[in-house]
């Protein structure tokens, strides 16, 4: 008799420490017979439906759902017991007593007695209301800012140090020709043809190497052989337990560069004759007389002025005057050497800066250009020809020129030199 009170309590104790735990342990566990009437709640089932445990029991779920979602709980129930599965799945329900709707993550299992029969099943629902909502607003977050992104006039992606793609916004994706979906994951090399991709990791490596924001011009020729320009800012991301990742933000200001190409030309440019300007020549004159004197090396200056050209202006107008200038920039243009420096300074005045050339030289090339105007008289239309000459002063750095100014200067002179020797003539003053 001892023993079996002994059982008894011992059999209680375990049943009361199983009850605990079931009541705290954060989910709805709940069994039901083979009519759908529950035989067990615990602690978070009878708070969800604000009653006593005891008060459940016997009862189905009609007495605590909407009818709406009774229909899909009762079909769950019933393919458990019909079928002796267990099910996981997530379910929504409207609480009669809160008039709320929670989601739940449930699983459901069939109950057997001894001989195997089922007599009822259990189950256990966690309430995913919360998560389901976190999902829901991180999902909205994640479009909104997919939308910002492919819409930003950029292009921005993620890699990381392995060379793997992490992220692309639309625009990437069209860039390469793929869906962003077969991009991400993938490396450059395997996405981008070859050269590309080492060009741009070789840009993207320096944000690893340094760990530091980087702000860069980057310079890519497409498969047309057009050249863009990109100004991209990479910014290293670490990601918690991952690899080491950078973000980049490259946009294309090749319309920007080209513009701003133009504006350099404009500015160095002649108008007129589209040969380099007075700026021009003096600036980069100046720059090479520095260099000439330190190398100690040679530099020439040629200075040529169109003879009588007042009286071209004055007989057939200043229009036919600037067509002169134009003819006379286009003979001269060819003959001269890629690293001389062909101006017009000003009005009918020319100059052309000459590095590395011996004086003999220098004037051999101030002859060439005055036959070549003495025996090329410039047509204008078709029925003006105008035999046009000029005058050419030539001068060459001396040690005692302190300044660009001192070699210009006698190139001058000797420039008003030859005029004054009659014109279509070279003078040379050293």
């Amino acid at each position: 008799m001892t023993d079996k009170k002994n059982n008894t309590e011992t059999l209680l104790q375990h049943v009361k420490a199983m009850s605990s735990v079931l009541d705290n342990i954060g989910a709805y566990v709940y069994s039901k017979d083979l009519t759908g009437k529950y035989t067990y709640v615990n602690a978070d089932v009878a708070a969800l439906f604000q009653m006593p445990a005891q008060d459940i029991i016997g009862k189905d779920d009609s007495h605590f759902f909407d009818l709406n979602v009774l229909d899909e709980l009762l079909i769950n129930d019933r393919q458990v017991i019909s079928d002796k599965v267990s099910l996981v799945f997530e379910e929504n329900n409207l609480i009669k007593s809160t008039g709320k709707v929670h989601t739940y993550k449930v699983i459901k299992n069939p109950i057997f007695n001894d001989t195997g029969d089922i007599i009822g099943l259990s189950g256990i629902s966690t309430d995913i209301t919360a998560q389901k909502a976190l999902e829901a607003d991180n999902q909205n977050q994640r479009h909104l800012l997919d939308v910002v992104l492919n819409n930003v006039d950029a292009y921005i992606y993620m890699k990381d140090a392995k060379r793997r793609y992490r992220y692309v916004n639309s625009r990437v994706a069209e860039l390469i020709g793929l869906p962003a979906e077969e991009i991400i994951g993938k490396l450059d090399s395997e996405v981008v043809p070859q050269k590309y991709a080492e060009h741009f990791w070789q840009n993207d490596k320096v944000v690893f190497e340094r760990n530091e924001k980087v702000v860069m011009n980057e310079t890519l020729e497409d498969s047309d052989e057009k050249i863009h320009h990109y100004l991209s800012t990479k910014v290293p991301f670490q990601l918690k337990g991952d690899l080491q990742t950078m973000i980049a933000f490259s946009t294309d200001v090749t319309e920007l560069y080209q513009l701003k190409e133009k504006f350099e030309q404009l500015a160095n440019t002649d108008d007129l004759t589209g040969i380099y300007n007075r700026r021009y020549f003096f600036e980069n004159a100046n720059r090479e007389f520095k260099r000439a004197k330190r190398h100690q090396q040679s530099l020439a200056v040629i200075s040529l002025d169109v003879d009588h050209f007042k009286a071209v202006n004055d007989q057939y107008g200043h229009p036919i005057g600037d067509q002169v200038l134009i003819k006379i920039a286009q003979l001269i243009t060819p003959t001269i050497r890629t690293e001389d420096i062909f101006a017009r300074i000003g009005g009918e005045e020319f100059s052309i800066l000459l590095p590395n050339i011996t004086k003999n030289k220098s004037l051999q090339a101030a002859e060439r250009l005055r036959e070549l105007l003495d025996k090329n008289p410039i047509l204008i239309h078709n029925n003006i020809k105008l035999p046009i000459k000029i005058s050419l002063g030539v001068s060459v750095i001396k040690a005692s020129d302190n300044y660009f100014q001192d070699l210009y200067a006698r190139s001058d002179t000797a420039l008003y030199k030859a005029k004054s020797h009659g014109r279509n003539h070279v003078y040379l003053i050293d």
